[in-house]
């Protein structure tokens, strides 16, 4: 028989990557239709329902069940390989693009805990290095799925990833050393018991000297995370109008939906990542909203979010997953709202503006830290 502490273990990653790298996929599959036919006027995806439940007597909208039907659809397409490709490259590059954010997940905190097991699937002293460690193989999955295709429009696509996601990696790993330097840990589930008991990094962790730079982190990452997934306005790997469809443009079937569930994936785990360093992960702000809350019983609420018991474990859950869901719906709000860079603006803005930017933002929240008393431990 396993013991209770391997069951546990098992429990919480098979959630991990049920949940955060599957069920959310074909939930934001359908919310980026839904919320783009919204955008443009169009009546959107209203034919497939949900198998069994259709629309359970009308309380569910129309077409709920499109991502099934895209799934079955490229199940049964053509899997062709492109004339003079590289073979084993070309069948690595889907994973290389998939397999690290979903690894990426497994340190991340999404809820307080049952009991005295927190719900984070791997509890990993350097959780942060951790993920950012995995997180920097997955431009290996675009350029090499580029280089492999054997085709002009794939490689440049793939060398305009490469290029796009290590000028971006930059301003990102800024945005996180300024969370380091508030917490003065490379643990998650640390930093996020902290913003519980000291307040959001996003607002400067409980020093009020040190919001504006928690705030312009927030945004920073915010911005070059848009540039890791390749989402507009920065999606020139991809840029239909230029290079067809880029880094995967003779990819078909499964292959081309593994690409797709990778991007998505990415977008979960930077959305995650900011809800972890930013939005204290499964924590409510301890602030009392220009005298309208009272303070202590924010504290009271996080205290019960933190109690143990299963009831509580879920609440906590609750309240991390809709941070996530919430930020997940701003990348659709500025795909369907912003134009696309061209690729000399793109390049412009990581260098000459979020690099410096943010190499700025490091320095200030050392010294006005050190002067206030609160910006490190």
């Amino acid at each position: 028989m396993l013991s209770e502490a391997v069951l546990w273990s098992l429990g919480k990653i098979l959630f991990t990557f049920v949940f955060f790298a599957l069920m959310l996929t074909p939930l934001l599959v359908i919310l980026e239709r839904r919320f783009s036919a919204f955008m443009q006027g169009r009546i959107g995806p209203n034919r497939v329902d949900l198998p069994f439940l259709g629309r359970a007597g009308g309380l569910l909208p129309r077409g709920l069940g499109h991502p099934l039907a895209d799934a079955i659809k490229l199940l049964f397409k053509e899997d062709i390989l492109p004339a003079g490709a590289d073979k084993f490259v070309y069948f690595c590059g889907p994973l290389l693009v998939l397999v690290p954010p979903a690894l990426g997940m497994v340190v991340i905190p999404w809820g307080s805990r049952i009991g005295d097991v927190p719900l984070q699937a791997a509890d990993l002293g350097i959780g942060i290095l951790w993920t950012m460690s995995v997180l920097s193989v997955a431009v290996y999955g675009l350029a090499l799925g580029g280089w492999a295709s054997n085709s002009k429009y794939s490689l440049l696509g793939g060398l305009r990833a490469s290029a796009q996601v290590i000028s971006y990696e930059l301003a990102l790993g800024l945005s996180i050393i300024t969370v380091l330097m508030f917490a003065g840990t490379v643990d998650p589930l640390r930093i996020v018991r902290q913003q519980a008991d000291e307040g959001w990094y996003l607002l400067g962790g409980g020093n009020p000297w040190l919001a504006p730079f928690g705030l312009l982190s927030f945004v920073l990452f915010f911005v070059a995370a848009l540039a890791e997934n390749n989402r507009l306005p920065f999606d020139l790997p991809e840029c239909e109008a230029e290079l067809v469809g880029g880094y995967h443009t003779e990819y078909s079937s499964i292959k081309f939906s593994v690409f797709m569930m990778g991007e998505y994936v990415g977008m979960t785990l930077m959305s995650s990542l900011m809800t972890t360093f930013f939005l204290g992960g499964w924590s409510l702000p301890r602030l009392d909203f220009w005298g309208l809350l009272d303070r202590g019983l924010l504290d009271g609420a996080n205290a019960w979010l933190d109690g143990g018991a299963w009831y509580q474990g879920l609440a906590s859950v609750a309240v991390f997953v809709g941070k996530v869901l919430a930020i997940l719906v701003t990348y659709i709000f500025i795909r369907w709202t912003l134009p696309r860079f061209k690729y000399n603006q793109l390049m412009d803005l990581g260098w000459k503006r979020l690099v410096p930017l943010s190499l700025a933002n490091v320095a200030a929240v050392a010294v006005v830290g050190v002067l206030t008393h609160g910006g490190g431990k």
